[in-house]
């Protein structure tokens, strides 16, 4: 067997991606990150190893909404969630409303080791993260003048935004602008012929504190079985968690006997029907074939199917 891992750093409008970087510097990345999983795959590591270590690297470039690039709440802060999946045995690991916390998917992995539990939040998850011993760093690692200044845009428009969103002064509530909505994953098929799934965000601008999206939910956000798929989302939380999103696409795979590309295609179709769904998804089904699919303008993705070539795309 070979091996194959897709990443993704969020999906919308990407049309005014000069706002924060222009379209070089996230392709550099993704393939960056793709190389370094191909690594460790390679060398016949884990998919679960390997999905967290590339989400990882998502959190650390603040590029991206989660870890160190993660987007503020209402009340200026950083809450993040994240979960993965292991499709070998189901196990999973989940945080939500984190705070200082440098990798929350190193957290939610830990969750899944200890065992105990499947989610943790809040309070509760930070003296997890103290007593498992996580990196913690203080709150100017994460807030940066960039996203104070989207949040003080959020705030003047009197509305809760996507992420990297370019709210105009001049633009009404309910005026949408061009949107890239925020959450990185990966999903890994391994030598062995495992697969993992691992998401991890820092939410919605000026959120609501204690807010929940579908990146912490296995179903919703994350999922990954053996015998179906592995699939990581990103996009309108709310609307991935009505759905059981990630869920929907396993069983388009499990009950419908489609592969990555048909389920993927046919899950999105779902979320756009029953709630007008914005967002993307990515997935590596059973046989170690990668696909995606989105009803954005955009995804800010990239793969690499049975040890190939590194292909990274952001349509």
């Amino acid at each position: 067997m070979t091996y194959s891992l897709i990443i993704h750093g969020g999906a919308g409008a990407l049309e005014d991606l000069k706002y924060e970087a222009d379209e070089s510097k996230f392709k550099a990345s993704i393939v960056e990150i793709l190389e370094a999983g191909r690594q460790k795959l390679a060398q016949g590591e884990a998919a679960l190893d390997v999905v967290e270590y590339c989400v990882n690297l998502l959190e650390n470039n603040p590029l991206y909404n989660a870890g160190k690039g993660s987007v503020l709440n209402e009340n200026g802060q950083v809450e993040m969630d994240a979960a993965l999946m292991n499709g070998s045995d189901l196990r999973a690991g989940a945080v939500t409303c984190v705070k200082n916390v440098k990798n929350p998917i190193s957290l939610a992995r830990k969750v899944l080791e200890q065992g105990d539990h499947v989610m943790l939040a809040g309070e509760g998850a930070l003296e997890f993260a103290k007593f498992s011993q996580a990196e913690l760093c203080p709150d100017e690692y994460f807030i940066t003048a960039a996203r104070v200044k989207q949040l003080e845009e959020a705030k003047s428009a009197g509305r809760m935004t996507l992420d990297h969103e370019r709210v105009k002064p001049d633009q009404k509530p309910d005026q949408k602008p061009a949107q890239k909505l925020g959450t990185v994953g990966a999903v890994a098929r391994d030598q062995q012929g495992n697969l993992a799934a691992a998401t991890s965000t820092g939410g919605l601008v000026n959120k609501r504190w204690g807010r929940v999206g579908d990146t912490p939910v296995v179903g919703a956000g994350v999922f990954a079985d053996n015998e179906t798929c592995g699939v990581s989302a990103t996009g309108y939380g709310e609307q991935f968690l009505r759905t059981v999103f990630a869920k929907t696409v396993s069983t388009y795979v499990q009950f419908n006997g489609m592969n990555a590309a048909e389920a993927a295609t046919a899950g999105v179709d779902y979320l756009v029907r029953k709630v007008n769904g914005e967002g993307g998804v990515i997935v590596i089904d059973h046989q170690g074939k990668c696909a995606s699919a989105q009803s954005t303008s955009g995804l800010i993705h990239g793969w690499i199917e049975a040890g190939g070539e590194a292909i990274c795309k952001l349509g």
